[in-house]
């Protein structure tokens, strides 16, 4: 390829990619930038290279949303949700200078390095619904870049309540809940009748109860919920602790 050709392809690339966006070789090869050439223009820094077929411009320097979209495209599933989805969502406890991000995907994943180096994060993959509804309760908040999958308010405390005292402090995990206002009783109905975690239905009912913040009236009489068996549900929290949660 001649160097006017050559020229000609790193100035569109670098007029037309999207500002902070990591660039897999399927976005470069959108721009004409074969793999070989990729290669090149790492070494003689028009590109940067960050992982495995994922390059980046030298400028400006990568964006946390553009990245998740990216990660979007390769993680089945790949939300923003728990206590992250709640923070951006105007719910929050305490405020961290760099709080970790909390995500959850629909297929065990390491996360890779050239994005958790820039962007601490925590995956979650556990199966927390069923199929019929593991896709409710995702959508892109106002403010948010445009196709980016958030928990809605519902979905992410029940995905915080999986977790409480299990990676999840519970105490700020009970703070979160009494802050949570709003709460669409038909969705979290829809959520917790296909939830697979007795925990998280039984610690939503109690706390709702207590707080006020759910109808749990209304969820017990029009929903069939997975509260488990007639015992006490009992399991060791991450400090040493036993959660005891009564029947429902």
């Amino acid at each position: 390829m001649s160097a006017i050709n050559s020229s000609s392809l790193i100035r569109n690339l670098v007029s037309n990619a999207t500002p902070g966006r990591p660039l897999t070789l399927a976005d470069l090869e959108g721009f004409g930038v074969s793999p070989f050439l990729a290669a090149k223009y790492a070494r003689t820094g028009w590109l940067v290279r960050i992982g495995p077929g994922m390059y980046r411009l030298p400028s400006p320097p990568l964006q946390r949303d553009q990245c998740l979209l990216v990660l979007q495209e390769q993680i089945s599933g790949l939300h923003v949700g728990g206590r992250t989805a709640l923070a951006w969502q105007g719910i929050r406890h305490s405020v961290e200078f760099a709080q970790r991000l909390t995500l959850w995907g629909a297929q065990p994943r390491t996360l890779p390095n050239w994005f958790t180096s820039e962007f601490p994060s925590r995956y979650r993959s556990v199966a927390l619904f069923t199929n019929v509804v593991e896709r409710v309760g995702i959508y892109t908040p106002p403010g948010i870049t445009e196709g980016l999958r958030v928990s809605t308010k519902e979905r992410a405390l029940v995905e915080l309540l999986r977790d409480a005292g299990q990676g999840q402090d519970m105490e700020e995990a009970q703070h979160l809940f009494e802050a949570a206002s709003g709460l669409r009783t038909r969705v979290l109905g829809e959520l917790l009748s296909q939830c697979l975690s007795v925990k998280a239905v039984r610690l939503m009912l109690l706390w709702g109860q207590r707080v006020g913040n759910i109808d749990v009236v209304v969820l017990k009489r029009n929903y069939q919920l997975p509260t488990g068996s007639k015992s006490r549900w009992i399991s060791v929290m991450d400090d040493g602790s036993t959660l005891v949660l009564p029947p429902c």
